[in-house]
């Protein structure tokens, strides 16, 4: 896949199936530009239907993560646009986490250092976050006199932390430490800062040896159910779990149980 190397690295494992991409602009602490924005959303998108992928990393070079949108390239830049230029670029900061959450390989989340303002939000629209011991978060944006609803976090957020803490968060746009914010549910794991890449990666690793389709459906059903009422649910589960008692994987495993062997999953 032909991802730009200018603002991000990308690398594909053809025999675990893991893609990773890594932010790479260490000197300015990972922030973000135009280009690296539309890189990413170009890139998630492309990742859904990639050939060989199976799950993906994404980290930052480094001591930070993310440190949000950087303040000379795109800040200051954002005076000159009128109210429909501005419209362009919030929407397309929306579609980088939008696809985000449409890919349908396992997205993992290595937070390596800082985390913060839209670095938070690619981070929170992740399926799992591992979290060095140095990865500090906020979500900057009432700092700047923004909303704190800014690409999804309102709606992302409270589904990992609950609406109170997520109020908070978004409310003071206070940093908290890995270990609050392990506690609250928004890290699942911290780890010392020289595993966090390697802990996320053998992560990606598990996941890719898995059911993909089955993995594909849980993703989406944790979305969509959470405007369901129960019948709703109910009726969207059985029909989501008969499609994939079709699936080869299904019989894999039930022949994998009765000839005490490893499963085997198929891409």
């Amino acid at each position: 896949m032909a991802i730009s190397a200018k603002s991000i690295r990308y690398a594909h494992d053809a025999a675990t199936g893991v893609a990773t991409i890594t932010l790479n602009r260490p000197d300015r602490l990972n922030a973000l530009t135009f280009e690296v924005y539309a890189e990413l959303r170009d890139a998630f998108a492309a990742l859904d239907t990639e050939p060989g992928v199976r799950a993906v990393v994404i980290t930052g070079a480094g001591r930070a993560f993310c440190s949000g949108g950087d303040v000379e390239d795109i800040i200051g830049a954002l005076f000159a646009r009128d109210a429909a230029g501005l419209r362009d670029f919030t929407r397309m900061t929306c579609d980088l986490i939008l696809n985000i959450r449409r890919c349908r390989r396992p997205v993992i989340a290595a937070l390596n250092g800082t985390v913060a303002g839209a670095g938070a939000v690619i981070a929170t629209a992740c399926d799992f976050r591992i979290a060095s011991d140095k990865a500090k978060i906020a979500y900057l944006f009432v700092r700047v006199g923004l909303s704190g609803a800014d690409m999804g976090a309102s709606w992302l957020l409270p589904r990992i932390v609950g609406l109170g803490r997520a109020t908070e968060l978004l409310m003071t746009g206070d940093f908290i430490d890995p270990q609050r914010a392990h506690e609250i549910g928004l890290y699942n794991r911290v780890v010392p800062v020289e595993r966090v890449v390697a802990e996320a990666t053998e992560l990606a690793e598990r996941l890719g040896r898995g059911p993909g389709p089955a993995l594909a459906v849980t993703k989406k059903a944790l979305e969509d159910e959470a405007t369901m009422s129960l019948e709703a649910a109910l009726r969207y589960e059985a029909d989501a779990q008969a499609a994939l008692m079709l699936h080869p994987h299904f019989r894999e495993a039930y022949e994998a149980f009765v000839a005490k062997r490893e499963v085997r999953f198929t891409p």
